[in-house]
């Protein structure tokens, strides 16, 4: 049988942001995949490098509005790891309540457009009208939907007043009647399950081996969470279960998503109404010479930030690894054999997040490394200065 090559993107309906999958198929199977990303490099490691330790927090947060609390909180326990610091334990509650309405409303925008994938728009209007309950609450919580600008190297930035505290557990605990609808509809729902169950398996042994992350590898019996493997914050002040399935298919991966905002409204809630007093910042005078790792359990799986400094007020090196980084290997195992039609479902289970995976290195054919990062900004500049001429300006 003939071989075709079937595109996705870089860029299509179906993906928030520009990446290429070169699928190749064998009537409706697919036998092959290639997956080119890179169209939306933006050089945040090289931009953090010329910040202050303070403002690298801003610089990261803004990597991607889905993960603008994963990046910061690992950012500031790396540089807390230099100092070998303890943020007060308010601070530590606040920074886990901002964390968990994070995972609820990036769980809630991947089931709506998991559903718009399927064609179950119902699925899609309900959970995206739910999430916006969860952006009210992050609102309250830090004045900001997205973005919420609450993590500092030492602590938070901004406390938790006691007169919003009876409205935000009102509006979380307002959210479950419909949480528990969705979970029916998800594993009630015959056609979904049609579509999802023994669709793009990732067995055990495949998610160990591309060292899969989060809710992927989660969904394929590898009970790996970073909030319970290395606890920090308020994690292990708090009862709470650790989401683990055995079946590895999209049906499983799309579960585990919609249970484990029930268990992220437990932890907020529970810190809610346990928040300790005292400070909610540590006074930092400097930062010494030396190296920092800090982690964070993402809503997509640990995301690593590495940090060293030479004792200026800025880090001389700057390394971010985000879990689509580690997960995106996995379509080579899952969507293998699988037919065209279920290609875009399998694609979306892992929930990729582009924009926190890009990178970019200049090499030759050999592997020389042809331009460093100053001449990346110096080519981009005099590029501006070209087009500007010619336009006129």
């Amino acid at each position: 049988m003939a071989k075709t090559i079937v595109p996705i993107g870089p860029y299509h309906p179906l993906q928030e942001e520009p990446e290429f999958f070169k699928l190749t198929v064998e009537g409706e199977r697919v036998v092959a995949i290639d997956v080119h990303v890179g169209y939306n490099h933006r050089g945040i490691e090289k931009i953090s490098e010329m910040k202050t330790f303070d403002q690298s927090v801003y610089t990261v947060e803004r990597i991607c509005g889905i993960c603008s609390t994963s990046h910061p909180f690992a950012c500031v326990q790396a540089v807390e790891d230099i100092i070998l610091m303890e943020v007060p334990d308010r601070a530590k509650y606040i920074r886990t309540i901002i964390a968990e309405g994070e995972r609820i409303h990036s769980h809630l925008l991947w089931l709506g457009l998991a559903g718009h994938f399927l064609g179950y728009n119902t699925v899609f209007m309900w959970a995206w009208k739910l999430r916006e309950e969860i952006l009210d609450v992050m609102e309250i919580l830090s004045g900001n939907r997205n973005n919420y600008a609450m993590f500092t190297p030492g602590g938070v930035r901004r406390d938790i007043k006691a007169e919003d505290i009876p409205v935000v557990l009102k509006k979380v605990d307002s959210i479950l009647p419909t949480l528990d609808m969705l979970k029916k509809a998800v594993m009630d729902d015959p056609v979904l399950h049609a579509r999802t169950k023994g669709v793009g398996i990732l067995t055990r042994d495949e998610a160990i081996s591309f060292s899969a992350l989060g809710p992927t590898a989660r969904a394929s019996g590898v009970a790996k969470d970073v909030r319970k493997d290395a606890p920090y914050a308020a994690y292990d002040q708090v009862d709470w279960k650790m989401i683990v399935t055995q079946n590895g298919d999209v049906f499983d991966k799309l579960a585990i998503r919609v249970l484990e905002t029930f268990e992220s409204v437990k932890i907020m809630k529970y810190c809610l109404t346990h928040l300790p007093g005292g400070e909610i910042k540590e006074r930092i005078k400097n930062i010494p010479p030396g190296e920092g790792i800090g982690t964070h359990e993402a809503p997509r799986g640990e995301v690593f930030h590495y940090v060293r400094s030479d004792g200026t007020n800025r880090p001389v090196r700057h390394k971010i690894r985000a879990p689509t980084y580690m997960n995106l290997p996995t379509y080579k195992a899952t969507i293998i054999g699988e037919t065209i039609s279920d290609a875009t479902i399998i694609l979306a289970a892992i929930d990729p997040c582009y924009c926190c995976t890009e990178r970019l290195a200049v090499r030759d054919m050999k592997g020389k490394k042809l331009f460093n990062g100053e001449d990346l900004v110096r080519l981009s500049q005099e590029k501006t200065m070209q087009l500007k001429k010619k336009m006129g300006f």
